[in-house]
C-alpha cells in the first residue's frame, strides 16, 4: 500500500476521534438548570467547543444560554444561571461534526428552539443525521428558512411542517424521515422527552432524582448530581416525561439494535456503566484479551495517557509485565493556549504529555493506546520515548485498525487520512518506527464487551462500522457525495 502524505502539527486531542456531543435534561426539580449545568460538566468530555442551556418557568416561558467554551467557564456564574428559572430544563455540549466551526457558528449551538401552534418546544441532539442535506434542500425547496447549518436543526422544521396534535406526536413523525443516529432530549413546557434511534447506536439514560427525572448521554453525568440509574432508554423508545409519570412509546419499525462499540473503546468516561457493564471492567478485559492475542517479552506496560489506563492494566495483569505510569499527561493545557506562536505550536504533543525519564532508562516498552487514528500523535510519543533512553517500543492498541469513518456523530478524518486505511499493519510499523506493532482482533474487542463466541458477521451485535465497513445505517448523503461503501465479500 503506499503511504499517504500525512498531517504533522496535530495535538494529541486532534489525534484522536471525538463524540460529537452529550446532552441532558431534568425534570420535576427547583432551578433544573443548575443539575443541567452539573450534569454537562461530567459530559464535558463528549464535547468541549460549546454548550448551551435552555430551560422553563411559568413566568419567563423559554429562556436559552448558549456559549462558546467549556461548561465550568460559562455556566457557573450565579449571574448566568438566574437567567435560566424553572423546574424543567435540557443541555447540551458539543464537538461539530455537522455545520459550520468557529466564533460565527454560535447559531449551531444547541438546544434549538422552535414555537409551534401548540407551544414552544428545545432539542438537543447527539449523533448525526446521515440524509440532512438530502432533508435540508427537500425542506428548503418547501420554503423553510434554516438559521444554521447543523443536521439537528431539521428536526425542528419536520416538526413544523407535521400535523400532529401535541409535540411528542410531531416528533415522532419528524424522526420517522430521518436517517441516522439520534440520541435527543427535547423539553416542552411541561414535559421532558428523550428519544433513540432505532438500533440505539447512541446511548441514552434515565435517572431519578427525588421527585424528578433526569435523562443523560451517561451515567456518570447521574452520579455528579446524585441520581439514580432507572434504566436506559432502549434503541428506538420514546419516553415523555410529565410530572411523576413516564409514558413509553415505540415509534420506529423495530430492528435488531447495534449500540457503538467504541463508547466502550474511548467515548464514555471508565466511571460510566453501559448495558449494565462498567466501562472500565470492559476496557481492562480489551487489555487482557489484548495480552492473550499478542504477547511480546517486555519490561514495563505503559499507557497513553488517559484513555489507555485501563487496557495497560488489564495488559499488565495478563502478562505479569509491571505497569508503570511512564507518562504523564498535563491536565491544564487547554487547546487555546497551543495557539500563539508557530514556535510554541511545535511543541505539539510535548505540551500533553511528558515521559518519566527515569522510569523509562535501558528499559523495553509496551505501550498501549486505544486507538490509531492519523499516527502523528504515535510517532511522536515513540521520539519521546526512545530520546528519554527506552531501548524497544511495542505498540499494543486496545481496538481493531480504524479503517472506516463513522457518519453516526462522531468527529474524525476523512478516509483517506486514517492511516490504517492507507498502510499495511507492517507499513505503520515502519512508519511509527516501532519495534513491533499490534491490535486486538474484532473478535478479541466483542469477547471482551461479553460475547465469547465473538463478532456474529451475520447479525453483529454493535456497530463497529469503523473496524468493518459494515454500516448498520446506509449514509445517503455521503454514498450522493461520491463514499463507496466496502463491496460484499
Amino acid at each position: 500500500m503506499t503511504q499517504p502524505s500525512l498531517p504533522t502539527d496535530h495535538t494529541l486531542d486532534d489525534d484522536k476521534l471525538h463524540e460529537e456531543c452529550g446532552v441532558f435534561g431534568a425534570v420535576g426539580m427547583e432551578d433544573a438548570a443548575n443539575f443541567v449545568a452539573l450534569g454537562l460538566h461530567a459530559l464535558q468530555h463528549r464535547g468541549q467547543e460549546a454548550g448551551g442551556i435552555v430551560s422553563h418557568h411559568e413566568d419567563t416561558g423559554f429562556n436559552s444560554v448558549r456559549r462558546f467554551g467549556y461548561v465550568r467557564d460559562n455556566f457557573t456564574s450565579q449571574t448566568v444561571m438566574k437567567t435560566l428559572p424553572g423546574p424543567l430544563a435540557i443541555g447540551h455540549v458539543r464537538y461539530s461534526t455537522t455545520g459550520s466551526k468557529g466564533q460565527a457558528a454560535i447559531r449551531d449551538v444547541q438546544p434549538f428552539f422552535g414555537e409551534f401552534s401548540m407551544g414552544g418546544a428545545a432539542i438537543a441532539h447527539n449523533g448525526n443525521l446521515t440524509n440532512a442535506k438530502q432533508l435540508r434542500r427537500q425542506l428548503i425547496e418547501r420554503g423553510a428558512i434554516f438559521q444554521g447549518s447543523s443536521d439537528s436543526e431539521c428536526i425542528i422544521h419536520l416538526m413544523a411542517r407535521s400535523m400532529g396534535q401535541t409535540i411528542p406526536d410531531r416528533m415522532k413523525e419528524a424522526l420517522r424521515q430521518v436517517e441516522g443516529a439520534f440520541a435527543i432530549v427535547a423539553m416542552t413546557r411541561t414535559k421532558l422527552i428523550g428519544v433513540r434511534d432505532a438500533r440505539g447506536i447512541r446511548p441514552l439514560v434515565l435517572g431519578k432524582l427525588g421527585d424528578g427525572y433526569v435523562l443523560a448521554s451517561e451515567t456518570c453525568a447521574l452520579d455528579i448530581i446524585g441520581a439514580e440509574l432507572v434504566r436506559e432508554i432502549k434503541p428506538g423508545e420514546m419516553v415523555v416525561i410529565s410530572g411523576d409519570k413516564i409514558k413509553s412509546y415505540q415509534p420506529f419499525e423495530p430492528v435488531a439494535p447495534r449500540p457503538c462499540i467504541f463508547e466502550y473503546v474511548y467515548f464514555s468516561r471508565p466511571d460510566s456503566t453501559i448495558g449494565g457493564r462498567s466501562v472500565y471492567e470492559v476496557r481492562r478485559e480489551i487489555g487482557r484479551q489484548l495480552a492473550i492475542e499478542n504477547p511480546v517479552d517486555a519490561d514495563m506496560v505503559c499507557p497513553v495517557p488517559d484513555s489507555g489506563t485501563p487496557a495497560a492494566i488489564g495488559f499488565s495483569q495478563q502478562s505479569g509485565i509491571p505497569f508503570e505510569m511512564g507518562i504523564v499527561r498535563n491536565q491544564y493545557v487547554g487547546r487555546t493556549f497551543i495557539e500563539p506562536t508557530e514556535q510554541i505550536r511545535n511543541m505539539g504533543v510535548r505540551l500533553k504529555l511528558n515521559v518519566n525519564r527515569t522510569l523509562m532508562k535501558n528499559k523495553r516498552v509496551i505501550l498501549i493506546d486505544d486507538s490509531i487514528v492519523r499516527g502523528t500523535t504515535s510517532r511522536k510519543i515513540k521520539e519521546m520515548i526512545l530520546e528519554a533512553g527506552a531501548k524497544e517500543v511495542h505498540f499494543r492498541i486496545a481496538s481493531p485498525p480504524t479503517i472506516w469513518p463513522d457518519f453516526y456523530g462522531v468527529d474524525m478524518p476523512t478516509q483517506g487520512e486514517l492511516l490504517a486505511a492507507r498502510m499495511t499493519e507492517d507499513e505503520m510499523r515502519d512508519y511509527l518506527g516501532v519495534s513491533s506493532l499490534k491490535y486486538i482482533s474484532i473478535d478479541g474487542l466483542y469477547r471482551a464487551v461479553g460475547e465469547p463466541d465473538g463478532r456474529d458477521p451475520a447479525a453483529p451485535a454493535y456497530h463497529d462500522a469503523v473496524f468493518t465497513g459494515d454500516y448498520p445505517i446506509i449514509p445517503s448523503d455521503m454514498i450522493e457525495a461520491g463514499f463507496k461503501l466496502k463491496a460484499a465479500e
